[in-house]
């Protein structure tokens, strides 16, 4: 079908457009035996699966509930050869003062080292500083150094190709017009 008669409105479109019908839409057909089975095998299906879901539920596996109680068991047990018969089985006040003790001793020393490092990092930084004015300063620096090739710093736009653009060309004397090709200038 051609596009030129269609209005501006309705843009060319692909698939299904207007006129455009899935023709073997019309050839397709079902046998009323096979829509019916198949209606069957998806109830069947359905009741399948509610039975099933419905013994998980009233009835669980006594296998995993075993297993289940016995690693419980496993983990309250403590192995007999890492205990000590110098140390007692009850030692949890203990424990838990050293442990205390421990953690304040590691927090002091965790506050000194942060001390320290903030200490470095301002001598660092002063002593950057004083380095950077040292230098910064030609005077100085010169007369520290014992060097007399000072540097300028270099301009933005030093590197470019077209330097001195405004500068005119040196005017040359008077033209004289000469009538020989040979000598003439643009020979």
């Amino acid at each position: 079908m051609t596009t030129t008669a269609r209005p501006t409105f309705e843009p060319a479109r692909g698939g299904q457009g207007r006129g455009e019908k899935d023709l073997s839409a019309i050839s397709k057909q079902c046998i009323a035996a096979e829509i019916y089975q198949l209606k069957v095998r998806e109830r069947e299906r359905e009741r399948e699966k509610d039975k099933s879901s419905n013994r998980r539920m009233l009835d669980p596996p006594r296998e995993t509930s075993a297993l289940i109680i016995a690693k419980k068991q496993k983990i309250d047990q403590v192995p007999t050869a890492s205990l000590d018969a110098d140390d007692p089985l009850d030692d949890d006040d203990s424990q838990s003062e050293s442990d205390e003790d421990d953690t304040a001793a590691l927090l002091a020393e965790l506050q000194q080292r942060k001390e320290q490092n903030k200490k470095k990092k301002r001598q660092e930084e002063e002593r950057t500083r004083m380095e950077n004015i040292l230098s910064r300063n030609p005077l100085l620096s010169s007369s520290q150094g014992g060097r007399t090739d000072m540097k300028d710093r270099r301009r933005w736009d030093d590197d470019v190709v077209f330097k001195n653009c405004a500068r005119s060309e040196p005017k040359k004397k008077h033209d004289v017009f000469i009538n020989d090709s040979f000598r003439s200038e643009f020979h």
